[in-house]
């Protein structure tokens, strides 16, 4: 399972930083990323970044936010800077894990974290 955290709330133009690992132990993790999903929207990429570095940003967050992986502690990060109302929504993790070397990569969601930007 993943879990995240870092999530709360904050004003606009503050900072937040989340992260995501799994718990237990695994094999593998390929692809990692960060979707959100506000009230009565439906759920969009904020941010991927492969197992090798590449990084794609949905537009309405890049230059302000930046995702990054650690690999050997199997964890991705969010540092979200200049946040907007906008921003607000439940930030959710992905990855693609590979639980062991017996069985095949399958996707996992964390459970969310919920990120509130208001004065």
């Amino acid at each position: 399972q993943l879990q995240a955290s870092g999530g709360g709330l904050v004003q606009p133009g503050g900072s937040l930083r989340l992260s995501c690992a799994p718990s237990g132990s695994i094999f593998s993790i390929n692809d990692m990323g960060w979707y959100r999903q506000a009230p009565g929207n439906q759920r969009e990429l904020v941010a991927a970044i492969t197992s090798d570095g590449r990084i794609n940003y949905a537009d309405s967050v890049e230059g302000r936010f930046t995702i990054s992986r650690d690999n050997a502690q199997n964890t991705m990060y969010l540092q979200m800077n200049s946040l907007k109302s906008e921003d607000t929504a439940v930030y959710y993790c992905y990855a693609d894990i590979q639980s062991s070397r017996y069985f095949r990569a399958r996707g996992y969601w964390g459970k969310g974290t919920q990120v509130t930007v208001s004065s």
